[in-house]
């Protein structure tokens, strides 16, 4: 008892402390870079290195996103988009993830559904606008269908690799328990593809806001696209770079999200 409490029980108390340390100190270096470019962008524009017709300087950016704000511009730009990517990514996950049970899960099914989509998956999808426009029109429907086939190859890809790759020993093992099909499936093989799955999803979601910044140049009349076209036509780079960092922000939340679910969803593999 002397020697666990004088010799065990400190060194507990002080690797407590370390290890929230080293947790903390990443999070702050992080941080150094961003800081010191836009520091660097500052300076540039005070200095005239920059010249406000090519690039506004950070705190003339941060006034006219204020400004868009307050105006309620932003605000109903933001809705407009968020609505676009929302639906498209729906459309667009469905599809994913159904294609890629079905070419997973089948042998049947990977060698009819596999096959054209790899062929799609090679085009450029924002080549296939012209397409889109002349099939759908101008409206909405171009820009959501345009979001939903960004995210259906990622999570396709993704969902029957992680089918595929499930691991044997723990399938073997699951059909010498007596598991049916359906149980040896909900057991084993989905929660075997999860974390590929999610890969995918994080992936999706960065090439959804991808395919919307092309989609809300095509003739749009609302959102954040429309927001930055309009404010090119009148040379105002603060606005445009409002709008972009709109873009960048939502594409990093939903990125953080997806990592929360990820944390939640795989806690098992902690154990």
């Amino acid at each position: 008892m002397s020697i666990s409490t004088t010799g065990v029980l400190p060194r507990a108390e002080t690797a407590a402390p370390k290890r929230a340390h080293r947790w903390r100190a990443p999070s702050l270096r992080r941080w150094i870079s961003p800081v010191a470019l836009v520091a660097a962008w500052q300076i540039a524009s005070s200095t005239g290195a920059l010249p406000p017709d090519k690039l506004s300087s950070p705190w003339t950016v941060l006034q006219a996103g204020v400004d868009v704000a307050r105006s309620g511009e932003l605000g109903s730009a933001f809705v407009v988009s968020l609505g676009r990517v929302g639906a498209g990514f729906a459309l667009g996950a469905i599809a994913g993830l159904l294609l890629g049970a079905v070419a997973g899960l089948s042998r049947w099914g990977e060698a009819l559904v596999d096959p054209p989509v790899q062929m799609l998956r090679t085009l450029p999808f924002l080549g296939l606008i012209p397409l889109f426009i002349l099939w759908f029109g101008i409206g909405e429907e171009t820009k959501i269908f345009l979001v939903a086939l960004g995210v259906a190859f990622p999570l396709y890809l993704n969902v029957h690799s992680g089918i595929r790759t499930a691991d044997p020993q723990l399938v073997e093992a699951s059909r010498a328990l007596g598991f049916t099909r359906a149980e040896r499936l909900w057991h084993v093989v989905l929660p075997g593809a999860l974390p590929q799955a999610l890969v995918g999803l994080r992936q999706s979601l960065g090439v959804a806001w991808l395919a919307l910044i092309v989609g809300e140049t095509v003739n749009a009349d609302a959102g954040i696209g429309y927001l930055i076209n309009n404010a090119r036509e009148f040379l105002r780079t603060d606005v445009v770079v409002v709008g972009l960092v709109v873009y960048a922000v939502l594409g990093l939340v939903t990125d953080a999200l997806v990592r929360l679910l990820e944390r939640r969803a795989l806690r098992w593999r902690a154990r």
